[in-house]
């Protein structure tokens, strides 16, 4: 008994198996820009500069010698929230660089799972990266 025989179908061609690669690393590469941007959308409130965060972790790393048991429990997680704030505005360069591999696969992906134009601007992926990508409105007729 063959293994085709076994379960009722053929193994996949090589050029099936590379297309279902190919699909895998473009879905992977649009959901990582995707995921950026969410985390990149402007929040309610005044936006922190990245010198003010570093003075606010300096501040509280002068008050954890002196503060006792239970503040140093809230110092120690408003210096984790602010190490990661400023962690995340120190990480525009990588946005920059899944918006350039987003750019690289977006059109072929859209044409392929047909996503519009409109769809990706619900979704957040501003006009001039579609446009970069090569992809365009479609005209009404």
């Amino acid at each position: 008994m063959t293994k085709t025989d076994k379960i009722g179908r053929s193994p996949l061609s090589a050029n099936h198996k590379d297309a279902l690669a190919k699909g895998r690393t473009q879905g992977s590469i649009i959901r990582r820009y995707l995921d950026a941007l969410e985390q990149q959308r402007p929040r309610r409130g005044r936006r922190r500069s990245p010198e003010s965060i570093q003075r606010r972790i300096d501040t509280i790393q002068q008050r954890m010698g002196r503060a006792n048991s239970l503040e140093k429990v809230h110092l120690r997680q408003e210096l984790l929230d602010r190490q990661a704030e400023l962690n995340k505005l120190e990480s525009g360069d990588r946005l920059s660089t899944l918006e350039a591999d987003f750019i690289k696969v977006a059109r072929e992906y859209s044409e392929r799972k047909s996503i519009s134009y409109s769809t990706w601007r619900a979704s957040g992926i501003s006009p001039s990266v579609l446009e970069k990508a090569g992809i365009e409105r479609r005209k009404k007729q």
